[in-house]
């Protein structure tokens, strides 16, 4: 199972500000710096001063470790400033108190430190849970039709915004949506729930494309029907790969079109573009094309997040052509190498982007 949300390659994973658990380096710190002093005080004839650098050690201990072993460094930190053979100069009895003060706040740090990460974590995955259940894995293959795809929402620290995508097999083939909800981020995130709960049903009992646009359509007006001001609409390109035929048919509402890869060659689907869901498919229904597939052939669906990023200079990704150069690429490392490309081109990402790769079995 591969799962689009975590191909994330522009260093925005978990960092360690955002709850993640502390570097390595971090935790090695105070012990280092502990045994740094020491070194430095024995190697040197003459006593420096160098309690002040001993008080940092417990409030560093604390950013990366519990209460108990901060208060064991506390506690070491301590002993070692009191007892006149350890040589850090001529501390006072108020030094001492004052890094031992020091390291019982440090403690209190850790405990509280150490409790957020807890509620951190349990938070993070009820909301992980969550947004898994409103965009599911995306299956290695699913009928005859291998995918692969990417996802990135714009909000950060979110799985899931305003793009939205599906690939579901039902009783007339393997069908894909693909679309994108008005607005982005976590705003979105219900309509994008009730937009693919739409579609799951609507590839078991429609009997086409057409059908299925028209449920999704139908599923946005009646969510805005109670509300006079709302302007709530989504644009998404639908896909079908008929079980017993080597064609992929293909019906778009407002979506920018399916780029097809074909021996080297980069071409865009040139398909009817409808009005877009939520203004009523009656006013101008879409209109569906088939296009026979060869083998090696690979479809991509992707929403304006890949086509509308830009670099310093106010360029939008040019994806047809960096694409030629991966057209012979499978599904997963195709997607792996776009996501690569987007980042070195836009430096980063400031929408919702997705983009689906699929490789149909065609005899």
């Amino acid at each position: 199972m591969t799962w689009p949300v975590a191909r994330r390659r522009d260093g925005e994973e978990r960092a360690w500000l955002r709850g993640a658990p502390p570097p390595r380096w971090l935790r090695w710190l105070p012990i280092v710096l502990l045994v740094g002093l020491g070194a430095l005080q024995v190697g040197t004839e003459q006593h420096l001063e160098l309690g002040f650098l001993l008080g940092a050690i417990p409030p560093l201990a604390a950013l990366s470790y519990g209460p108990v072993a901060t208060g064991l460094l506390g506690a070491v930190v301590t002993v070692i400033l009191a007892l006149p053979p350890a040589g850090f100069g001529r501390p006072g009895n108020s030094d001492v108190l004052i890094v031992l003060f020091v390291s019982v706040l440090s403690v209190l740090i850790a405990w509280v430190r150490q409790r957020r990460d807890e509620h951190l974590v349990t938070v993070r995955t009820v909301a992980e849970a969550a947004q898994f259940a409103v965009l599911p894995p995306l299956p290695e293959r699913v009928g005859r039709v291998r995918c692969a795809g990417l996802y990135r929402a714009a909000h950060r620290g979110a799985l899931v915004g305003g793009d939205f995508f599906d690939v579901r097999r039902g009783p007339h083939g393997v069908r894909a949506v693909v679309g994108d909800v008005q607005g982005h981020g976590l705003s979105a995130v219900g309509t994008v729930a009730g937009l693919l709960g739409a579609f799951r049903e609507a590839v078991l009992d429609q009997p086409d494309l057409e059908g299925v646009a028209a449920r999704l359509d139908r599923r946005l007006v009646v969510d805005t029907a109670g509300d006079e001001l709302a302007e709530l609409f989504a644009t998404a390109v639908l896909l079908e790969f008929p079980d017993d035929s080597s064609v992929v048919r293909i019906v778009s509402c407002g979506h920018p079109c399916p780029l097809l890869l074909r021996g080297g060659r980069v071409t865009e689907i040139p398909v009817p573009s409808g009005a877009p869901l939520g203004v009523g498919l009656d006013v101008e229904p879409p209109v569906g094309i088939s296009l026979g597939l060869r083998r090696g052939d690979r479809l991509l669906a992707l929403t304006d997040g890949v086509t509308e990023a830009r670099d310093s200079a106010g360029r939008f990704y040019p994806l047809a052509e960096r694409l030629r150069s991966h057209a012979s690429d499978e599904p997963a490392a195709l997607t792996d190498a776009v996501w690569r490309d987007v980042v070195r081109f836009a430096g980063t990402v400031r929408d919702d982007l997705t983009l689906l790769v699929f490789a149909p079995d065609v005899p």
